[in-house]
């Protein structure tokens, strides 16, 4: 790889949002192998540790030359041509760290897969700017302070459980990004809905912002492309637990979709509805219904292919207790419900 870097990376040191942009400069000759290519194409793989999102941006403000000249993101590459690259990332906010505990299922040099809890925001935001994910990452692994979103892959609810990744390094970010992407890292969540299910399925609705309540996704004919695949693990008198696939990745995914083939997810606040009571339930079961506060969906299982090795990993998180406990009483109700009709 012909990069020949002119100067460092520029580190802030202050805290809150960072007043000053970091400044990177490099030169680059572009390859003959790299011949035929676009501009954007040929930079993304001399320059693997940002995203191509970031250089096409850079092109389109001129902050990119080609032999001295400004150019365009499709410009077809011969080979042998001079980058040179003087350009500014985008000011990152810091945020401060905080001794958080964190439930590590794997770490190395360049990923760590955490489990997350029930009750942490992952991301500070307006109303959350400490105890989040974040906060808790930057205790644990400081240098994720200069990655953007302290190297987040991507999300989960705050009341949604289990498996997230995080890069540790700009080049695992900008490969494990591009695998969110591409649609090959696995995410598969338990579940438990409302309404007895027949078959698995599949819900390919896009989704947007709702029009009028902000907080809230809906399914919306204009909005971003969302697949999710379903398929039943248990049946009980008045729920269904599932085992969900994320094709694609979209907020609130998966309790949208469920809710739109009007299976909201069990405890939902936002999108189920009243809470209904099957008849004949067992004390225990009514107890449990009513205490049960969030949505019973927990990602258990991630897969993906790791940045530096190439290799393969699944990881997986066992069902968290209160979930656990409520997918027992909807077993037990069911099992007493069954034995109730066999005396007769």
């Amino acid at each position: 790889m012909h990069c020949i870097p002119i100067s460092a990376i520029i580190h802030p040191l202050n805290m809150g949002y960072l007043t000053m942009a970091m400044k990177i400069q490099h030169t680059l000759i572009i390859p003959d192998e790299m011949t035929g290519l676009r501009l954007d194409q040929a930079l993304s793989k001399l320059l693997p540790d940002y995203s191509r999102t970031q250089i096409q941006e850079w092109i389109r403000n001129h902050e990119i030359s080609l032999d001295g000249k400004s150019s365009k993101t499709k410009h077809i590459v011969l080979g042998g041509e001079t980058v040179i690259v003087e350009a500014a990332l985008k000011p990152q906010p810091t945020w401060g760290a905080e001794n958080i505990a964190l439930d590590v299922i794997y770490e190395d040099d360049a990923l760590l897969v955490i489990n997350k809890p029930i009750g942490m925001v992952v991301h500070p935001a307006a109303g959350n700017y400490s105890s989040t994910l974040l906060n808790a990452l930057l205790h644990h692994a400081p240098a994720l302070q200069e990655l953007p979103r302290a190297g987040i892959i991507h999300r989960l609810d705050k009341d949604t459980s289990g498996l997230l990744v995080i890069a540790k390094t700009p080049a695992a970010l900008t490969h494990l990004s591009a695998q969110l992407k591409e649609r090959t890292v696995s995410r598969i969540y338990h579940a438990v809905v409302c309404g007895i299910l027949t078959s698995g399925g599949k819900v390919d609705a896009p989704i947007s912002r709702h029009g009028i309540q902000r907080k809230r996704m809906a399914v919306n004919p204009e909005g971003k492309k969302a697949i999710t695949h379903y398929r039943i693990i248990e049946r009980y008198r008045a729920h269904t637990r599932v085992k969900v696939q994320l094709e694609t990745g979209r907020t609130h995914q998966i309790r949208v979709h469920m809710a739109h083939i009007h299976f909201p997810i069990l405890g939902d606040p936002v999108y189920s509805g009243r809470l209904q009571i099957p008849k004949e339930s067992t004390p225990e079961l009514i107890a449990k219904l009513r205490q049960f506060k969030r949505q019973a969906l927990h990602a258990y299982e991630l897969g993906l292919i790791h940045p530096t090795t190439l290799q393969p990993m699944v990881w997986r998180a066992p069902i968290p207790e209160d979930m656990q406990s409520l997918i027992d009483c909807l077993r037990n109700d069911l099992i007493s419900y069954e034995s109730d009709d066999d005396e007769y």
